[in-house]
């Protein structure tokens, strides 16, 4: 039986009836840091920028590569959700599995080793999977004015969007190794989860903006 994606919920749809899903994956180690961290606030983003409107077209989920099924969120995690005012209940650990990739539209992994181990378990998963902070820098581009309006539907302004970005990785390369890393909270203090939050964010912000064509409210 193929996994129960976490949608952002269900409610009104921003794209057509019978619109297909978009499916967002996020992938740590653990599943119990990074990637809870990574979906949640993705979620919370998408919910705020769209002024509290709620896309069923749009599936927001996370696993890790040695996930600990079952499990719950990190407390450091769940209190750097709370930081931002994003919701860290109902959430349980899943290992990454192969029904996760092929169902996924974007794979967005923490680090380079991440995105590798996805990408190495096939599935045509090479033109979908990135890092986050790769996927943010081929992101800021990208003219949003190239991409489809979003009366077309999310789905497919999001799938112009990673195919635009697969179009650009050749020739935006990282400015150093690190660049395109999240590191591993799992076992900090709690200030070193919250600059990992703060990271995330950050991250996330023109991703969101892209996908929604909205800016962050100020």
């Amino acid at each position: 039986m193929s996994p129960e994606g976490r949608g952002i919920a269900s409610g009104h749809s921003l794209a057509p009836a019978g619109g297909a899903t978009f499916r967002i994956l996020h992938v740590s180690t653990g599943n119990v840091c990074r990637s809870p961290i990574t979906e949640r606030l993705t979620r919370h983003a998408l919910t705020h920028r769209l002024g509290g409107l709620v896309t069923g077209d749009l599936i927001v989920e996370s696993a890790g590569t040695w996930g600990h099924e079952g499990a719950p969120m990190e407390a450091n995690a769940a209190a750097v959700l709370a930081d931002f005012g994003a919701d860290a209940t109902g959430f349980t650990g899943r290992e990454l599995l192969d029904e996760h990739v092929i169902r996924a539209d974007l794979v967005l992994t923490a680090t380079r080793d991440h995105r590798a181990q996805v990408i190495s378990m096939g599935h045509s998963a090479g033109l979908r999977t990135f890092t986050l902070k790769e996927f943010t820098r081929l992101v800021r581009a990208i003219d949003p004015a190239t991409l489809p309006p979003l009366d077309d539907g999310m789905a497919e302004r999001a799938r112009a969007l990673v195919r635009a970005a697969a179009a650009l990785r050749g020739w935006l390369l990282a400015p150093s190794p690190d660049a395109d890393e999240v590191y591993d909270p799992y076992g900090a203090p709690i200030t070193f989860f919250r600059s990992i939050g703060d990271e995330i964010n950050q991250a996330l912000d023109p991703v969101v903006t892209a996908l929604t064509g909205v800016t962050a409210p100020h």
